[in-house]
């Protein structure tokens, strides 16, 4: 998990600082995650053929992409909170839509997280930008579609390097969009590539390999801390400030989702 918010980290200043490009950052990112999945798999299972699919690459893409852009305005805490609430409200839409049964607790569990995401991003005072807001939440979503695409793989660490392989190329899309254009520094390189090699590609390979050790409630309960963790390194690595709209937020939303694996857990 602190891993995943480094991510955060990383990113937000990476590209707060002007160090470096939306799309370089992600293209950075990317490849230095392909390249550190690729080695991994060669060297601890002894082959060089990676798995995948090139529908999990768009979502992958999908993901870092807009990741990358919502991070040029918001918070770490922020971007961390959005973008987990979103993955986990579209994980439990899908499987409303799959027909699944929920309990009033869980439904319960499922309204104070959505409601407290709306409010979160809704018009006021210390409402984060809406439009990056919205990117982060649609980098959510399309880490949400990832994940329940990689539910049941077989081997987790191959299929993601392949994913990441194919995503790589499709950054190219990025350098096309109107955005604001900036001159990469080694440093900005150098955040790059270790929220790509370290924290995604190292980071992701770790957490696959302790998750069968883990039950279904436990490993979606420790991922709410993720935002937690990103807000206080935001605070004390990035000098930025915590908000009472920010925790209030953080309560509402992560309450929620755990209101809702708690009784899943139960159930």
């Amino acid at each position: 998990m602190v891993a995943f918010a480094t991510n955060s980290l990383l990113c937000r200043e990476a590209l707060a600082s002007n160090a470096i490009g939306v799309a370089d950052f992600t293209v950075a990112r990317l490849v230095s995650g392909a390249v550190t999945l690729w080695l991994l798999v060669a060297i601890t299972n002894g082959t060089r053929s990676i798995g995948g699919s090139w529908l999990s690459a768009a979502a992958l893409f999908g993901y870092a992409a807009c990741f990358s852009l919502a991070y040029t305005a918001l918070s770490a805490g922020t971007g961390a909170l959005l973008l987990f609430g979103a993955v986990q409200i579209s994980m439990i839409s899908w499987g409303v839509m799959r027909g699944e049964h929920f309990t009033p607790l869980k439904w319960l569990g499922v309204v104070s997280a959505f409601s407290g995401l709306v409010w979160f991003v809704a018009p006021g005072v210390e409402a984060p930008p809406l439009w990056d807001a919205m990117l982060m939440v649609a980098a959510g979503v399309c880490w949400g579609v990832y994940s329940l695409r990689g539910r049941g793989a077989k081997n987790p660490t191959v299929e993601t390097a392949g994913n990441f392989v194919r995503s790589a190329p499709m950054v190219a899309i990025l350098y096309l969009l109107p955005i604001h254009a900036v001159s990469a520094t080694p440093a900005g390189w150098a955040l790059a590539i270790a929220s790509g090699a370290l924290a995604s590609g190292l980071g992701y390979a770790l957490w696959y390999s302790v998750l069968p050790q883990l039950t279904a409630g436990t490993s979606a309960t420790v991922q709410l801390s993720v935002p937690i963790i990103a807000a206080v390194g935001g605070v004390f690595f990035l000098g930025e400030p915590f908000s009472v709209r920010l925790a209030i937020a953080s309560a509402v939303v992560l309450g929620g989702i755990f209101v809702f694996i708690n009784s899943n857990c139960r159930a």
